[in-house]
Formats: C-alpha cells, sequence, structure tokens
C-alpha cells in the first residue's frame, strides 16, 4: 500500500469519526438527532451556528438517513451507492482539513 492511499484511507477514517462523535455529542445535549434540518429555522445566529457543525457531521447525517431510507423506504441500490460515495468523499475532504489543522497547530508531526 503506498502512503498516498493510506493517508486518503486515514483521511476517511478520521472523516466518519469526527463526523460520529458531533452527531453523538449533538444528540447527547440537544436529545434529538442532528439533521439538515437545522438550517430550516430562519435566520438566526442559532441557523448559522448551524453551518460549520453540518460541514464536518454531513457525512453521518448521509449515511444515517441513507440506512434507514433503505430499511424504510427500500431503496435502489444505485441510490444507496451514489450516496456512499458521495459521503465517503465528503468524510475524507473533513478528514483532510482535520489532519492539516492539527499539523498547522503542531499536534502531529
Amino acid at each position: 500500500m503506498t502512503p498516498e492511499t493510506l493517508n486518503t484511507f486515514f483521511s476517511i477514517c478520521i472523516g466518519f469519526a469526527l463526523a460520529g462523535a458531533l452527531v453523538s455529542g449533538y444528540q447527547a445535549i440537544a436529545q434529538r438527532p442532528a439533521g439538515f434540518g437545522l438550517l430550516q429555522e430562519g435566520v438566526a445566529p442559532r441557523t448559522f451556528a448551524a453551518v460549520p457543525f453540518l460541514v464536518f457531521a454531513a457525512p453521518f447525517i448521509i449515511m444515517r438517513n441513507t440506512l434507514r431510507g433503505m430499511q424504510v423506504e427500500s431503496r435502489r441500490f444505485e441510490f444507496v451507492m451514489m450516496a456512499t460515495v458521495i459521503a465517503g468523499f465528503w468524510s475524507m475532504m473533513s478528514g483532510t482539513f482535520f489532519l492539516m489543522t492539527l499539523r498547522a497547530a503542531g499536534v502531529l508531526a
């Protein structure tokens, strides 16, 4: 396995772990699951604060909604695969950003 492949895989894992931690923390505090409906609360500081949260929590929310939709609505395989690819790519990007931020802060070598 090349170093680039390993780095990409690690970024995907970190992105999904970060998304899961954020959504679980939100659910523990707010007593309701996080979702994209946080953006539909009108123009308020709470809505603007939801944007950075959703940027990093989106892969988990996409996969949760996709798997739930697959069970409840019997969604087609193509839709599930497309949502998985989108969530994986989004996770890779957020994981890469998170790792770059940790390196810039001097936490990682």
